[in-house]
C-alpha cells in the first residue's frame, strides 16, 4: 500500500486569516486560490470541528461554526476566544495573530 503524500494548506489557500468577531468570538478565514480546491475541501469535508479542536488544543465545543462562504471561496471558522478582547491577559486584542495553527494543516 502506498503512503499517499499529503498537501500543505499553503499551496492552494490564497489567504490564511484571523480577527475578531466580536469581543468573545473570532473568525478564521481560509480563501482558496482556485474554486477547485474549495470544493475540495467542501466535499471531503477536510476542516471538521475535531481538526479544528486539534490545531488549536480546545475542545470541540469551543469551536462555534464551519461555513463555506461561495461568493469568496472561503472557510470561515468561528472560535470562542479563551479572554474577551481587550480583557486583562489578553495578548491579541485585535484577534490579527491566531490563524498559525492553521498553517500547519495538511490534507
Amino acid at each position: 500500500m502506498k503512503n499517499k503524500k499529503k498537501t500543505s494548506i499553503l499551496k492552494v489557500a490564497r489567504v490564511i486569516r484571523s480577527k475578531n468577531s466580536g469581543p468573545f468570538e473570532l473568525t478564521l478565514d481560509i480563501m482558496f486560490k482556485e474554486r477547485r480546491y474549495y470544493q475540495l475541501f467542501k466535499e471531503k469535508k477536510i476542516i471538521t470541528p475535531a481538526k479544528i479542536a486539534h490545531l488549536y488544543g480546545i475542545s470541540k465545543a469551543e469551536v462555534l461554526k464551519i461555513v463555506y462562504f461561495e461568493p469568496s471561496q472561503a472557510i470561515k471558522i468561528t472560535l470562542r476566544r479563551k479572554i474577551p478582547s481587550g480583557a486583562p491577559g489578553d495578548t491579541d486584542i485585535y484577534g490579527a495573530q491566531q490563524h498559525a495553527p492553521l498553517l500547519y494543516l495538511t490534507f
